[in-house]
């Protein structure tokens, strides 16, 4: 990437040199007095914790003393500024850590790390173009980009809150909004994944602050008036590296009482990357399914195939013991009832090696489906789902219990790795994986696939028992996602 050149130099270095002073001075004053700044940064890095999973290499830009890099429990933390005297503070108070003196327009450390953060740092920049096009030197195509920026709704009450000498004092700030930093983002090879509103009262106010920033923060239509926005990004992804005829692809099938349709999904099943292994997991079947796929295997030597029959119970349970033993770099879902084509799954290992997507989903709403695919109640549910998952998400979710998903292997071992974040009660495996998804700040990419009638047996779904357990986890997720 080439770099960007900031315009008018000597009006930049007078606007540092007056910065540098500034921030100098702030650091030298007692946090005491600043009740409001130390409230409000407090709940800044409680969500900060649940953006960014611990233990990664983390580089805040702009750290001031340090605090929230040293809350987010890196295993290794580097933060950069240019006051002196908020380093020489910050390496005093966090002795484990890194910290540099120097200036985020130049950024020349010679490392990468797992996530970038700018607290509170864009309003305060000369340049943020040229800031956000520096930070290409520090990251890799997996690393992840967070921002958290104020509302220009809120400029005229924080300056209020200034003069009053509740707030931090600052200087001349740029008021960016959401649109502005996703259009700088645009221009420097990044892109915006993720985007929530957080805190609604900043004031430490017993019971009600906790009440309004907790809950009301995150619903409409109190959310509009939120303080802070966050948002995620990461690198637009050029190139990943190995070419796709050297990938090795996994495709998972959960089968149960799926006996007549082993002899199709062998035979439909296209070969991708450097070959395609098929993982069956038989689970429980009434019919003869088990014994079905052992003799279609026997038919079928030109196939890599293995079966396993699985110990526990549901489709979760399958997707992640076939998981378990598959050997391939791309990991895929397909379900045995063949209602999504598996002709389609070149179009899911094409989007995920492009880099358009880290977490492919399928999604059988967009096209029209044939008679029998999909009930109405079952579709009501369908889109009920949709518009709950992508507000607790802050990614746009069309179908969330679609059973084809595709995911890079490193990647759901990292979501393995985090499961007890949200626990494993998750029967279906759909949400299992987007929460994990989504924890680890994955781009989630959507596929429009034909849904299609069932030729054998009948669905292993039960609508209003899995819908009431759905509901359940819903619930669930909306205490771990939006209101801790």
């Amino acid at each position: 990437m080439e770099n960007v050149t900031l315009s008018d130099g000597s009006a930049f270095h007078a606007y540092q040199r007056e910065r540098i002073r500034h921030w100098d001075d702030v650091a030298m004053r007692s946090v005491h007095v600043q009740r409001l700044g130390v409230h409000y940064h407090g709940l800044i890095r409680e969500i900060y914790r649940n953006l960014v999973p611990p233990g990664q290499r983390i580089i805040e830009l702009g750290c001031g003393r340090g605090d929230l890099l040293a809350a987010l429990r890196p295993a290794y933390g580097v933060g950069i500024d240019f006051s002196r005297e908020m380093v020489r503070q910050a390496r005093e108070k966090h002795p484990d850590l890194h910290f540099i003196e120097a200036d985020c327009h130049r950024i020349d450390v010679g490392e990468t790390f797992d996530y970038v953060i700018l607290s509170d740092l864009v309003n305060d920049l000369w340049d943020v173009q040229a800031v956000f096009q520096e930070i290409h030197r520090i990251v890799t195509p997996r690393s992840r980009i967070v921002i958290n920026t104020y509302s220009r709704l809120w400029e005229a009450p924080l300056l209020l809150a200034r003069k009053l000498g509740l707030g931090r004092p600052t200087l001349f700030q740029n008021w960016l909004t959401v649109e502005d930093i996703r259009g700088l983002l645009n221009l420097t090879d990044l892109e915006m994944i993720r985007h929530v509103e957080e805190i609604l009262w900043p004031l430490p106010t017993p019971l009600l602050d906790r009440l309004l920033n907790r809950f009301a923060a995150k619903l409409w239509p109190f959310r509009w008036f939120d303080l802070t926005h966050f948002i995620v990004a990461r690198p637009v992804i050029r190139d990943l590296g190995p070419d796709p005829a050297e990938l090795k692809v996994s495709v998972v099938v959960p089968a149960r009482n799926e006996a007549g349709n082993v002899e199709q999904i062998l035979r439909r099943i296209p070969e991708m990357g450097s070959g395609t292994e098929i993982i069956f997991v038989e689970g429980g079947s009434r019919d003869e399914t088990y014994q079905v796929i052992e003799a279609g295997i026997q038919r079928h030597p030109e196939r890599r195939c293995r079966l396993f029959r699985q110990t526990g119970t549901g489709k979760g349970d399958a997707v992640r013991l076939g998981f378990s033993r598959a050997e391939g770099e791309v990991l895929m879902i397909l379900d045995a009832d063949l209602t999504v084509p598996p002709e389609d799954l070149p179009r899911f290992f094409d989007v995920l090696f492009s880099g358009k997507g880290e977490f492919v989903n399928g999604v059988r709403l967009v096209y029209p489906m044939e008679k029998e695919a999909m009930r109405l109640l079952n579709l009501a549910g369908n889109k009920f789902f949709s518009l709950a998952f992508t507000w607790l998400l802050g990614q746009p979710i069309k179908d969330t219990l679609c059973g084809t998903k595709v995911l890079w292997k490193a990647d759901y071992e990292r979501i393995a790795a985090n499961r007890s974040y949200f626990g494993d009660f998750d029967p279906f495996g759909d949400f299992d994986l987007l929460f994990g998804a989504v924890r680890l700040n994955l781009k989630i990419c959507e596929v429009p696939v034909r849904y299609r009638d069932r030729t054998y047996g009948t669905t292993n779904i039960h609508r209003w028992r899995h819908g009431w357990l759905l509901l359940k986890m819903v619930a669930f997720a909306t205490r771990r996602i939006k209101f801790t």
